[in-house]
């Protein structure tokens, strides 16, 4: 069985380190919350931007950012691309493009939130938190923000804040699949990996749960030793090439504490822990 330090151990660092974009899953999907699709911008029957393979997420970054370079003043344009600029992994570019759109539209809710998120993703984490609330209106407040304000919490090291967070979000949306995934992975973050496998598998079985609510469920079942189980949640019903960016993704994190022999050694008696 692998051994998790508590509180602030080997794992802590590991997670803040290396899976600090998958803890902010909320962040991942801009003001749509990862539900946007890019249909509207040129292709029928696109899939949502969390479904989408390596190379669909590519050919979409080419295509939305040939018209943001066209119509750079466009709102809807400007935010689909950070979207996907986020996704790809540009981050810093994603904050450059929301940093000229929240200068365009310095009052709109949903840019400022599109904005916030990207300043966290590219690591501002304070002037995030405070855009993030700057955003937030205290008599009507958006769930979507208050999961965005947990996973930025969470980064800073306040967890109980985050958590707070992370339950006022659910007290809006019940059962909301990327919270109850940012709040799992809050435990991961202070070594309760029990407690973050319940919320994740809460998570997963929602019917809005995306690719990557089962890529962190995966990454914590195998963060127990369970590998085969943690290999078969993050590769089934999933597209070759999506599958094997997950089982990569599962191998670089585990690698980093030196797990991914442990967990291989293990199939030798089933997967199980000791």
């Amino acid at each position: 069985m692998i051994r998790v330090d508590r509180p602030h151990g080997r794992i802590s660092r590991i997670m803040m380190g290396a899976s600090a974009a998958t803890l902010m899953i909320a962040l991942a999907g801009c003001a749509t919350n990862g539900t946007m699709t890019t249909g509207s911008l040129g292709r029928r029957a696109a899939p949502r931007v969390s479904q989408m393979t390596p190379s669909q997420l590519a050919d979409a970054e080419r295509r939305i950012g040939a018209l943001y370079d066209q119509k750079p003043d466009d709102r809807r344009i400007g935010m689909s691309y950070a979207t996907i600029l986020r996704m790809t992994g540009d981050n810093d570019q994603a904050l450059a493009v929301m940093r000229q759109m929240a200068i365009k539209f310095p009052n709109d809710r949903e840019v400022l939130a599109a904005y916030g998120k990207a300043q966290a993703a590219a690591g501002q984490l304070e002037q995030a938190l405070s855009t993030i609330e700057r955003a937030q209106t205290p008599d009507r407040p958006d769930w979507r923000l208050l999961s965005a304000r947990g996973a930025i919490l969470d980064q800073l090291g306040r967890t109980d804040e985050a958590r707070n967070a992370y339950r006022k979000a659910l007290d809006i949306r019940p059962n909301e699949a990327s919270t109850l995934s940012n709040l799992g992975m809050s435990y991961v973050l202070t070594g309760d990996l029990q407690t973050a496998e319940s919320y994740l598998r809460k998570a997963a079985a929602q019917p809005d749960a995306d690719t990557r609510v089962r890529q962190n469920l995966a990454l914590v079942v195998g963060l127990q030793g369970r590998f085969k189980e943690a290999e078969r949640l993050a590769t089934e019903d999933l597209p070759k090439e999506q599958a094997e960016a997950n089982m990569a993704y599962l191998e670089k994190v585990l690698s980093q504490q030196n797990s991914w022999k442990k967990l291989s050694a293990s199939n030798k008696d089933g997967g199980k822990t000791g």
